[in-house]
């Protein structure tokens, strides 16, 4: 078994000095602490599917907010991000990002609005008068404009809130109300620990906001100049999602012992809720839609988040097996 070292950021810039140019060498960043999110490359290192394909693989986690610069400067060559968080940095008109998403890692958006039952948020009209604790990012205000006002709101009502909590029931815990979530980690930790919520499932209120989060990056420079060895590294990573989907028992255990400061109960039922989700309706894992992907930055360009309206731009399914 091959045991990931997640490096710190104080010590991250010594990995990337010191590793090789070598094309088979591959550094891979992940967005947060490892989680269910990330099972398939954990299982693709575990079980040696790297290696298989003549693959030095090594996973780290980057300083925060950093991979996709990291990604786009030459330092990484993949890195795990996110649709929303891609757009600004592809689309500027000046010094745009040369990144490209090279596959999904869940089909479907499976973010939305959690509070707590006894709020009575049950529809995005709700939170009008109520307290929202925001990421402070342009998206999550034109997100939370946007389906209040749909649903007849008043969005000028909506408090928003900074968020300084480290998780979203520390937030909850608080005089907040509501909080923007990823059901696979809070949403299933609220069911694992008997926590009764309401949850405003996104992709569900608005198609436009079914998007592609999380997704993996690559170099677009980096992945053109070496497309034999990007189709091996999606193969095995491929692969690694793939075993997931049918053995998901086994897949949270490999996770677990990757990443063992993790909950069991929480890995285990949110590997069960990702089971159905990796590919969901898609044709293949990791496949992205063309027309899910560009109208998402339509709607993105239309409330001003772009500085240029890209359409489908951004990704490609040219590398998956």
């Amino acid at each position: 078994m091959k045991k990931i070292v997640l490096f710190t950021s104080a010590i991250i810039s010594l990995f990337f000095i010191a590793c090789s140019k070598n094309e088979n060498t591959i550094r891979v960043l992940l967005d947060w602490t490892p989680n269910t999110n990330h099972t398939g490359m954990f299982i693709a290192l575990d079980k040696g599917w790297f290696e298989q394909e003549g693959l030095h693989v090594t996973i780290t986690q980057p300083p925060e907010d950093e991979a996709l610069v990291l990604v786009a400067s030459g330092k990484a060559e993949f890195a795990v991000s996110f649709q929303e968080s891609m757009g600004p940095a592809i689309a500027k008109k000046h010094d745009a990002l040369p990144v490209t998403a090279v596959a999904a890692i869940i089909s479907h958006n499976t973010s939305g609005i959690m509070s707590l039952k006894e709020s009575g948020i049950q529809r995005p009209a709700d939170l009008a008068g109520r307290k929202f604790a925001s990421w402070e990012t342009p998206l999550v205000t034109a997100v939370v404009r946007h389906i209040v006002e749909k649903d007849g709101g008043d969005f000028n009502t909506v408090q928003m809130i900074p968020n300084f909590a480290t998780d979203a029931f520390s937030a909850l815990q608080t005089d907040v109300d509501s909080i923007w979530i990823y059901y696979a980690w809070d949403g299933v930790a609220a069911e694992v620990s008997g926590v009764e919520i309401n949850y405003l499932d996104l992709g569900t209120i608005d198609s436009k906001l079914d998007f592609y989060t999380p997704v993996l990056v690559a170099s677009t420079k980096w992945a053109a100049a070496n497309p034999q060895t990007t189709k091996k590294f999606l193969a095995a990573v491929s692969k690694g999602y793939s075993f997931a989907i049918e053995n998901p028992k086994e897949a949270a255990e490999i996770l677990l012992r990757h990443a063992p400061e993790l909950d069991r109960a929480l890995v285990i039922q949110s590997q069960q809720y990702l089971q159905t989700r990796y590919q969901g309706d898609a044709n293949r894992w990791g496949e992205i839609d063309p027309a899910r992907w560009g109208g998402f930055y339509h709607w993105m360009f239309e409330q001003g988040l772009l500085e240029k309206d890209i359409g489908s731009g951004g990704f490609t399914n040219e590398y998956l097996p």
